[in-house]
């Protein structure tokens, strides 16, 4: 009876998963020798090593998602808190309501209302001018800053939700006693409520951080040719150049380094992936 309940799941995750994966494997440890002539080989990960310019875009790519996540981390926490322990009733509710409004239209629909509002005949560039803060419209968008509203905006709902789910749990007599105590907010924050929220802000930093690197639609519009994001370069390598063996290998790279970066961030925040992963 329990095989026919996980059967769905099993065959979910070996269908659209496990096998694709496999697929891959195979054709980043293969070099093409001819027309449909294959040879085993390990040439396309040392394409990666050895090409500076490769390494630079995944190093950009890591850097500007671990700078997102932080960011991402310091708009959500306070809303987290506002709707976990301040609002009550419909108005918890309610701003949780307002924070998940905009998934319901798709990625590229948002990623395009940040083009129209940012761009240089757009909303914000004419509005600055009609104030008198530029004398005329200036581009806003393909610029990193840019860039890293967008990546915020985009993956907001993942950090709020796991913050939500731990600060909910946190007994409200435990900060009413730090306060008879003497100590003050700062102090309740550092000794009781990071500690406390601590799964939930590790499970969203790994959400965030992963859903950011592996972000393909963000970057390319908001970021421009320039955005150097190293899912275009993967993009690149299968869709541009037909080099499906390169692709693939940049693919399993992504994958192995990504997952070196999330295992340093648990040992670092001294959290374990499973009480980590019952936060999500």
């Amino acid at each position: 009876m329990l095989i026919l309940l996980l059967a769905p799941a099993i065959l979910w995750l070996l269908g659209l998963i496990v096998l694709p994966h496999v697929d891959l494997a195979v054709l980043s440890l293969r070099e093409r020798i001819g027309p449909r002539e294959y040879t085993p080989s390990l040439a396309q990960y040392r394409t990666f090593f050895l090409e500076p310019l490769y390494w630079h875009v995944f190093v950009r790519t890591a850097v500007m998602s671990i700078i997102s996540t932080a960011l991402t981390l310091l708009v959500a926490f306070p809303i987290a808190w506002v709707i976990a322990k301040v609002a009550r009733g419909r108005g918890g509710s309610l701003l949780f309501l307002i924070c998940l409004i905009p998934f319901w239209v798709s990625e590229t629909v948002r990623t395009l209302g940040w083009m129209i509002l940012l761009r240089e005949s757009g909303v914000l560039p004419a509005l600055l001018v009609h104030l008198g803060i530029t004398p005329e419209p200036v581009e806003l968008l393909y610029h990193d800053a840019t860039l890293l509203v967008g990546l915020v905006y985009t993956s907001m709902l993942f950090m709020v939700v796991p913050l939500v789910s731990a600060l909910e749990s946190l007994d409200d007599s435990l900060i009413e006693a730090a306060y008879d105590l003497g100590a003050n907010g700062f102090a309740i924050l550092r000794t009781i409520i990071i500690p406390h929220a601590a799964p939930g802000i590790t499970a969203g930093c790994i959400v965030v951080f992963m859903l950011t690197l592996g972000n393909y639609l963000t970057p390319t519009l908001l970021g421009g040719k320039n955005s150097q994001w190293f899912t275009e370069t993967i993009y690149t390598q299968f869709i541009t150049r037909f080099n499906w063996e390169q692709g693939a290998a940049f693919g399993f790279l992504l994958l192995a380094l990504s997952t070196l970066i999330v295992w340093g961030g648990l040992k670092l925040a001294g959290q374990r992936f499973g009480e980590v992963m019952q936060q999500t």
